[in-house]
C-alpha cells in the first residue's frame, strides 16, 4: 500500500486551511445548493445554462473541500525547535542574493499548501527552496532551476 503524502505546513498555515474549509462547507456550499434549486425551478434542465453553471461550481467546490480535508488530515506541522538557527529548513525566512551582484531577496519556505510567492512564501517543492534547504547562513551555493543554474549567497536565516 502506498504511503499517503504528508503536507508540511506551519501552524498558521493549518489554521488558515481550517478557516477556509469552514467557509467552504458552511457558507459556499449552501450558496451553491441554493443556486441549483433556483436554476431547477426554471424548468427544462437540458438547455438550462444557470443549472449547468451551478453544477460546475458545485463540482469545483466539492473538489476543493476534498483537497483541503486531505491536506489537513495529512498535515505535518513544522517544528524547527531542534534545528540549528542558521540552517535553512521549512518554516524559516531566508535572505539571499543571486551572484555575482543582484539585489537581496527574502522568502519564507513553507509547505506547498500555504505557498504564496506574491507574499514571499515559496513552496518547499520549488526549485529555489530545494536548492536552499539544508544550507546555512554565509554559504555560497549553486543549484539547478528550470531557467538554468543559479548561484546565491545566503545572507540571513530567521
Amino acid at each position: 500500500m502506498a504511503q499517503d503524502k504528508m503536507y508540511p505546513m506551519t501552524e498558521e498555515g493549518k489554521e488558515k486551511l481550517e478557516t477556509e474549509l469552514e467557509d467552504l462547507k458552511m457558507v459556499q456550499r449552501p450558496k451553491v445548493i441554493d443556486r441549483i434549486k433556483i436554476a431547477r425551478s426554471y424548468g427544462d434542465l437540458s438547455e438550462n445554462s444557470e443549472y449547468e453553471s451551478a453544477k460546475d461550481e458545485q463540482s469545483m467546490l466539492e473538489t476543493r473541500i476534498s483537497t483541503v480535508e486531505r491536506m489537513l488530515q495529512y498535515a505535518q506541522i513544522i517544528d524547527n525547535g531542534g534545528t540549528d538557527k542558521d540552517e535553512i529548513t521549512v518554516g524559516k525566512k531566508v535572505t539571499f542574493k543571486e551572484l555575482p551582484d543582484e539585489e537581496p531577496e527574502e522568502y519564507t519556505i513553507v509547505g506547498a499548501a500555504e505557498a504564496d510567492p506574491m507574499s514571499g512564501k515559496i513552496s518547499n517543492d520549488s526549485p529555489i527552496a530545494k536548492g536552499l534547504l539544508g544550507h546555512r547562513k554565509g554559504e555560497e551555493i549553486t543549484f539547478e532551476t528550470p531557467g538554468g543554474d543559479m548561484s546565491v549567497k545566503v545572507l540571513d536565516v530567521e
